[in-house]
């Protein structure tokens, strides 16, 4: 959702403000999202797999909130 909203954006003339995507973006074009979903997809099932552990279930559960709160901002600035 996150590299969709994202793409939508730029397409709609906005731009990346993290400047690691941005470096990916112009690395990889319109392909980038297929390496945003690596970067998070990987340690995101690593953490899963030890979600037994209480500092790993913190973690996801910190992960999860701010990907929460990134797709809440970029449903906000497509609608304003």
């Amino acid at each position: 959702m996150d590299a969709l909203l994202t793409m939508m954006i730029l397409e709609d003339g906005g731009w990346e403000m993290n400047p690691i995507v941005r470096s990916a973006i112009q690395t990889y074009g319109d392909k980038f999202w297929i390496w945003k979903f690596g970067i998070v997809s990987v340690p995101l099932v690593l953490l899963c797999l030890h979600s037994k552990f209480r500092s790993a279930t913190a973690i996801i559960l910190g992960i999860g909130v701010v990907y929460v709160a990134a797709i809440l901002f970029q449903i906000f600035l497509m609608i304003s």
